[in-house]
C-alpha cells in the first residue's frame, strides 16, 4: 500500500512538473525580430548588433532591447527558434525584383523546430519592396507574388505545424492590399493578427521605446500579464 502510494505521490509530482513547463516559441521574422549571433540559422542577415553604437541607426544594442527578449524574460517561455532574416519578404520576390526565394517567409516556414506558439512577424519588406500583389501569366510561380504567398503562408504554417498556436504582428505602418490580404487570409485560417500601433522608430525599425512597446501591446494582445 505504502509502495502503491508512493508511486501516485511521484506521479502527481511529475505531472504537476510537465504542467508547469514553460511554453515553447519559435519566431519567423525579418529584421525587427533580428540580433546579432541570435537568429537561427546564423547566416541570416540580421539588422541590430550587440554593443552598436550608431544612435542615428538604432540604440537598440543589447538583446535585452529586442522585442522577443522582453517577451521571454517577462511570460517565462521558451525560445525554440528565432528564424528572422532581414530584409525577407513573405513572398519570393525582394527588393528591386530580386529572387528572394531562398530567404522568403514561405521558404522558411518549414525551419520553426518543434514549438507550441509562433510568432510571425512579417509583411514589411513585401510593402516596402512594393512586390507584385497577384501573379501574373510571365511569372514563373504565383509566389512571387504577395496574396499567394500570404495565402501559403497562413495555410501551410497549421499543417506544418499542427499543434502549435499561430499569431501574426503586423507593422503599424503597412497599408493598402498587402495590410488587407494579411488579415483576410489569416483570417481565413483562424491565425489572430496584433495590429500594432504607434511604434517608436529610427530608420523605419522599432528603437528601444518601440521594442518595449511592442512587447508591451503582444502581452495584451495575449492577455498576459
Amino acid at each position: 500500500m505504502k509502495k502503491t502510494l508512493l508511486i501516485l505521490s511521484l506521479l502527481a509530482v511529475a505531472a504537476g512538473a510537465m504542467a508547469a513547463k514553460p511554453y515553447k516559441v519559435s519566431i519567423l521574422g525579418d529584421s525587427y525580430s533580428t540580433f546579432e549571433r541570435h537568429v537561427q540559422p546564423d547566416t541570416n542577415y540580421v539588422w541590430y548588433f550587440d554593443g552598436e553604437n550608431n544612435p542615428e541607426k538604432t540604440d537598440v544594442n543589447t538583446l535585452g532591447d529586442t522585442w522577443w527578449q522582453q517577451f521571454l524574460n517577462d511570460t517565462g517561455f521558451e525560445l525554440v527558434q528565432n528564424n528572422s532574416f532581414s530584409g525577407s519578404t513573405i513572398c519570393h520576390t525582394g527588393y528591386n525584383g530580386e529572387d528572394y526565394s531562398g530567404r522568403s517567409f514561405v521558404t522558411r516556414m518549414r525551419y520553426l523546430g518543434d514549438p507550441d506558439i509562433i510568432l510571425v512577424f512579417g509583411a514589411t519588406n513585401d510593402f516596402w519592396a512594393k512586390v507584385p500583389v497577384d501573379p501574373d501569366r510571365a511569372m514563373r510561380d504565383p509566389l512571387y507574388a504577395f496574396r499567394p504567398a500570404m495565402e501559403r503562408l497562413a495555410a501551410g504554417l497549421p499543417e506544418i505545424y499542427p499543434d502549435a498556436k499561430i499569431y501574426f504582428i503586423l507593422n503599424d505602418e503597412i497599408s493598402g492590399p498587402v495590410r488587407d490580404i494579411v488579415i483576410a487570409e489569416c483570417g481565413r485560417q483562424h491565425i489572430p493578427v496584433l495590429q500594432l500601433e504607434n511604434i517608436d522608430k529610427r530608420m523605419g525599425h522599432p528603437s528601444k521605446a518601440g521594442m518595449a512597446q511592442i512587447n508591451r501591446q503582444l502581452k495584451e494582445f495575449l492577455r498576459i500579464e
